[in-house]
């Protein structure tokens, strides 16, 4: 078996503590309050509710799973194939629409956690595309920006 990369291997005390930890379940998120053509967004307390929820979720386990989005099936198959898709071609492949500081979106490997590397591939996209958004973090700046979607030569 081949030798783990040390850039992948954290540090002892940043590792999980098996007698400390306990999985009760995965965080479940219903999404129904904003998804339903029925759902009442007026109602302040069952929003703040949600977004309390979700920050928990985010917060103790760092995912969680959402129900009663709205996506049709199709829709979350159709992702999931370009997904299986997309991460299956060779690396070389997936670098030609790597992400850097101009093109914001796109695919990223080399992302860290406490200094160490993430053992994960991502691929960043907007919905909207492009997407408009401020320059910088800083609340006077009214500059803004766009940012562009890239996709790989097989699905343009």
């Amino acid at each position: 078996m081949a030798e783990v990369d040390p850039a992948f291997i954290q540090a002892q005390e940043h590792r999980p503590k098996p007698e400390i930890t306990r999985a009760e379940g995965i965080p479940l998120i219903d999404l129904s309050i904003i998804s339903s053509p029925n759902s009442n967004l007026d109602n302040d307390q069952a929003l703040g509710g949600l977004v309390d929820e979700i920050g928990n979720a985010c917060k103790n386990w760092g995912f969680f799973q959402v129900i009663n989005h709205g996506v049709p099936l199709a829709k979350r198959h159709n992702i999931e194939k370009a997904s299986r898709e997309f991460f299956g071609q060779p690396l070389e492949e997936k670098g030609k629409v790597s992400r850097n500081e101009e093109k914001v979106l796109g695919y990223y490997d080399t992302e860290h956690t406490k200094n160490v590397r993430d053992w994960k591939e991502v691929f960043d996209l907007n919905v909207q595309d492009p997407t408009v958004v401020p320059a910088s973090y800083k609340p006077d700046d009214e500059e803004l920006t766009k940012w562009f979607n890239q996709w790989p030569e097989y699905r343009q």
